[in-house]
């Protein structure tokens, strides 16, 4: 982590502190509108979860679905068969949206029933949850899966589409606040007790809308480094990108980048659905030296056979393939804004976002130091062992509760 913004987040640069903490709450509340168990938000919230288990301070979670063994059932509710499912066929932005109300609904009225001490949640999920907690002094922990919502950019109270919004008849308008409003997820961020953040990008964001950076921790994610595991360098020089084909992600300057380069004997595979946006890039810039793969349930087995992992994303929280490709022993060319996994010249390449020609000079740099790939592979792995495995995750996590349990008493005590 950059050290302007490491020396600013609690949780700090040294990530690997496996001391016990002092002080953590009694009964957890856990909130989210996904899964329980499965892969990349599902797999995050059941290592969270996980971690506070095995601290014996979970009290309840609220999910959508529970989709592992591991924690009692009996401390589980999913929503699986929720009354919201008969709205199914609304478009997805409204039916998702229409979900994340009532679990927040449901949430809201345990926190005035139950006796939690503590709620951890996700943006979007808990504005009438953050509510409730905050009229009965209950520490509330709020996670950011990307950015702020602003990133980064000063923005009016109301922007013109969403005054437009606000002026649609009743029904209507209702309708259209099923998915979180910006309005919404801003005041979650200010009932929040502290945020979790999981990059400096991501904080920046933050700071920049002049949040103070005592209420911001540092979560960055874990992996699994017995199911990820190095391959060795295959004869070819094989890049591969993991994530959503979508312009969001970079797809689009990659595939125009590799078209140009032309390298010989080289290959780009994509491994990841492909969305419609990235289609006509996909005609244009496609060939014999790219091959789509799709979505795959081990992604680990084309990281072991590639050379390079590269994800220029435009924003992201803290990118969980990058995570996933260095604990496999890949170099990675990536931007600022996909996380802090890649040092640069440490373990990888970081390129300015959006930036072709750095990503050119980048991808043809480690196409001709074949020993660099190698150094930078063995120095993604060590990265990963000694500082992003899940139990690190959850050490961290745990340091998040003490913080945010300190920060409560010391505001009750201030008032």
């Amino acid at each position: 982590m950059s050290s302007t913004i490491s020396s600013a987040l609690t949780g700090g640069p040294d990530t690997s502190d496996q001391r016990s903490p002092r002080l953590l709450p009694k009964k957890l509340l856990f909130t989210i509108s996904a899964r329980l168990g499965g892969s990349g938000l599902d797999l995050d919230s059941f290592e969270a979860v996980k971690g506070a288990w095995q601290a014996g301070i979970l009290g309840r979670v609220v999910a959508y679905d529970n989709r592992q063994r591991e924690i009692p059932a009996n401390l589980v509710r999913s929503l699986r068969w929720h009354p919201v499912r008969l709205a199914s066929f609304l478009q997805t932005s409204h039916y998702y949206g229409a979900k994340k109300k009532y679990l927040d609904w449901v949430c809201a009225r345990d926190v005035a029933r139950r006796d939690f001490d503590m709620v951890h949640s996700w943006s979007g999920d808990c504005l009438r949850t953050f509510r409730e907690a905050q009229k009965r002094g209950i520490p509330t922990v709020l996670e950011i899966p990307t950015w702020h919502r602003n990133k980064g950019k000063k923005k009016p109270a109301l922007t013109k589409s969403e005054r437009e919004r606000d002026a649609l008849p009743l029904p209507r308008r209702w309708f259209e606040q099923l998915p979180p409003t910006r309005q919404q997820i801003l005041e979650e961020y200010d009932l929040a007790d502290v945020i979790l953040v999981l990059s400096d990008c991501a904080a920046d964001t933050f700071l920049a809308a002049g949040f103070d950076k005592e209420r911001l921790f540092s979560l960055p994610r874990g992996t699994d480094i017995e199911r990820f595991t190095p391959g060795t360098l295959p004869p070819k020089f094989r890049a591969i990108f993991v994530g959503a084909l979508k312009k969001r992600k970079g797809v689009d300057l990659l595939l125009e980048t590799w078209h140009d380069l032309a390298l010989k004997d080289a290959e780009l595979v994509l491994v990841g659905a492909v969305h419609k946006e990235i289609e006509e890039y996909l005609a244009r810039y496609g060939g014999p030296s790219v091959r789509v793969v799709g979505h795959v349930s081990k992604p680990e087995d084309y990281y072991r056979e590639s050379s390079v992992h590269i994800f220029p994303s435009t924003c992201e929280g803290s990118a969980k393939v990058t995570y996933d490709a260095a604990a496999c022993g890949l170099a990675q060319i990536t931007t600022r804004e996909a996380g802090d996994v890649v040092l640069d010249g440490v373990n990888g390449l970081v390129v300015p976002c959006g930036n072709k020609e750095a990503l050119a000079e980048a991808i043809k740099k480690l196409y001709h130091n074949p020993q660099l790939l190698a150094s930078m592979g063995k120095a993604a792995r060590e990265r990963i062992v000694d500082n992003f495995t899940w139990d690190h995750y959850r050490q961290r996590l745990l340091r998040a509760y003490e913080y945010a349990l300190q920060r409560k008493r010391g505001t009750s005590q201030s008032a």
